[in-house]
């Protein structure tokens, strides 16, 4: 016999009404009574009709995640099923589902958000990707629908964005390899179309300014964040005159590739080229040798996105905000600087 939501409540013991302010996640509910009600509703395998839900609330409880046209790049590289799995705890928890929309043949990515939005199909939007000049943040304002950016917006818009200080990240990346004694630090980085590309580059050249190393844009090569682009980038480095000594890639995936070129080539890590990641995925610890890689906490970022945006769905009167996630140097072996006896002196 199908259980309804009077079931729920007399076996909850509680009130129907408050069985409804479970299900759409009302803030004055106690977490004892709405973990007591989840509890009961998987036991009486109680699934409310979300259609009904949705047209009683006005409300389609999903949240949309825009996939990059670079289908490729969101699959290869590791950063984004990540900060999905961190988006996804925090929406799940709150009873909300996520709807992804992919890149099809035909459809860019503002036709994509367009129809995303103009189909009232979902309560929110988190774009994964920040873009010079980025059209779609006009289609989020101009529908005035709440949003997330993972990513710091190049322009002056409305819309809530969760980021790194990439920054200064990547001039803490490269001051590390200063402070080893490398001068000559060559950039990997992605395409700089992105706003975190052109922030990590930026870092790294801060980096050198301040120690009196003139900038070279020979040392510096970009494209997708996809393992091939940092090996091709350390390819073009490593035939230089002038090699680096030491390498920034602003990404684990970027560093991997271009650990496999300076392999093929006979170079030793991190003997003859030290080499710094970004990103510190589970792979960097388990490479050989393991990894030196500043970690940007991706789980907590799509964590931060999801409340963030959840936050301005239930209250949309709410303005703009804003959220920066720390990170920290993780020292391992492919820079030169790790001190096996480290974790017993402490």
């Amino acid at each position: 016999m199908t259980s309804n939501i009077k079931d729920v409540a007399t076996k909850a013991g509680v009130s129907p009404s408050t069985v409804s302010r479970v299900l759409a996640n009302h803030p004055r509910i106690s977490v004892a009574t709405r973990e007591r009600v989840r509890d009961v509703m998987r036991e009486l395998d109680y699934h409310p009709n979300a259609i009904a839900r949705s047209l009683v609330k006005q409300s389609s409880q999903a949240i949309g995640l825009l996939i990059p046209s670079s289908i490729e790049q969101f699959f290869l590289n590791p950063f984004f099923p990540e900060v999905l799995r961190g988006i996804t705890q925090i929406a799940q928890y709150s009873g909300y589902d996520i709807v992804l929309s992919t890149a099809l043949h035909g459809k860019n990515d503002v036709d994509r958000l367009e129809r995303m939005v103009r189909s009232k199909q979902v309560d929110g939007v988190i774009l994964l990707t920040a873009r010079l000049n980025d059209p779609l943040f006009a289609v989020l304002e101009e529908n005035h629908i709440p949003s997330v950016v993972v990513g710091r917006p190049s322009q002056d818009v409305q819309l809530c964005w969760v980021n790194n200080d990439n920054r200064r990240a990547a001039y803490d990346t490269t001051m590390h390899l200063q402070k080893l004694g490398h001068q000559r630090i060559g950039f990997i980085g992605g395409s700089q179309e992105l706003v975190v590309t052109v922030d990590r580059l930026a870092g790294y050249s801060s980096a050198l300014q301040e120690q009196g190393v003139t900038f070279d844009p020979n040392l510096v090569v970009s494209g997708e964040f996809i393992e091939d682009v940092g090996y091709n980038g350390m390819m073009r480095l490593l035939a230089l005159a002038e090699r680096p000594s030491g390498i920034v890639a602003s990404d684990d995936v970027l560093a991997f590739g271009a650990m496999r070129a300076a392999g093929e080539l006979g170079y030793r890590i991190p003997e003859d080229l030290a080499i710094v990641g970004f990103n510190d995925i589970p792979l960097a610890r388990l490479a050989n040798p393991p990894m030196t890689t500043m970690n940007v906490h991706i789980y907590e970022l799509g964590q931060t996105a999801a409340k963030l945006l959840l936050q301005h769905i239930e209250k949309r009167e709410l303005p703009p905000q804003s959220a920066i996630v720390p990170h920290e140097l993780v020292i391992r072996r492919t820079c030169g600087a790790w001190n096996p006896l480290a974790a017993y002196q402490q």
